[in-house]
């Protein structure tokens, strides 16, 4: 009976020991390049892809744009304006970028989860790729979502004292709002994955986000005020909304895990 118990315990700390062996500073320093530089080419390398197309991401990312916004000759066929001469090329360019972003980002969790995996146990390396699955779901709902609301703030911002001023819809202000406004939303939407797996490695539990609910929700909703990029009154609320639905989301799967 002795030997057995010893076993069990034997092999109950084997699953909370980390694989591998104990690496140096230099090492961790030159794995973190390898996966960095392994991003920086999937990001490169859908960027080219979201370059070739620019032309019909830019139409696609023009539909939220009201008619009102320009009341100048071609207006109406979707062209915005521009100041300099590189301009239109440096909007292409940026929006490209940021597609490529977006579509690298599995690989780029897969990598950030590699490098970090090593000085997990075998009970939490068992979660790579359900939380690989989730984060990249989360952040294309975060997406989706933020494109489909993207229209109330910008409608706001352009019809706003629209009797008073005459707005010429900059395309570099405009993309820039979009992009950032489809960040902030796939961020947010990464509430989830974080809050589980500070659960999973035992930083945080349910029971801790449902005594803290009201004081977490309330710094959520005040995060909510600063990480969209527009003045308009429905982002915060849209994005404050996002966080309660995402926070309760959270505490249900980290309830499911831990049974």
């Amino acid at each position: 009976m002795a030997a057995e118990h010893l076993h069990e315990v034997n092999q109950a700390a084997e699953e909370e020991e980390p694989e591998g062996g104990t690496m140096t500073l230099i090492e961790h320093l030159e794995e973190l390049r390898g996966r960095m530089i392994k991003m920086v080419i999937a990001v490169a390398a859908c960027s080219v892809v979201g370059i070739v197309f620019w032309d019909r991401i830019i139409g696609f990312l023009l539909i939220p744009l009201p008619a009102a916004a320009n009341k100048l000759p071609g207006a109406e066929k979707g062209q915005l304006v521009a100041h300099d001469i590189g301009e239109p090329f440096m909007v292409a360019l940026k929006v490209g970028i940021a597609v490529g972003i977006m579509v690298a980002s599995p690989v780029i969790l897969y990598q950030l989860w590699a490098f970090i995996s090593p000085a997990l146990t075998r009970r939490e390396r068992k979660y790579a790729l359900p939380f690989t699955l989730l984060g990249v779901g989360l952040f294309v709902v975060g997406i989706t979502v933020g494109f489909i609301v993207l229209r109330y703030p910008i409608d706001w911002l352009v019809t706003f004292g629209s009797d008073r001023f005459l707005l010429l819809t900059d395309a570099n202000s405009y993309f820039t709002f979009v992009t950032y406004f489809l960040l902030a939303f796939a961020i947010v939407f990464e509430l989830p994955l974080v809050l589980t797996f500070m659960s999973v490695v035992g930083i945080i539990s349910s029971a801790f986000l449902r005594q803290k609910r009201l004081v977490i929700l309330f710094g959520l909703w005040f995060l909510s005020c600063f990480i969209t990029p527009g003045a308009d009154p429905f982002s915060p609320v849209i994005i404050g909304a996002s966080f309660t639905v995402l926070f309760e989301l959270s505490i249900l799967l980290m309830r499911a895990i831990g049974r």
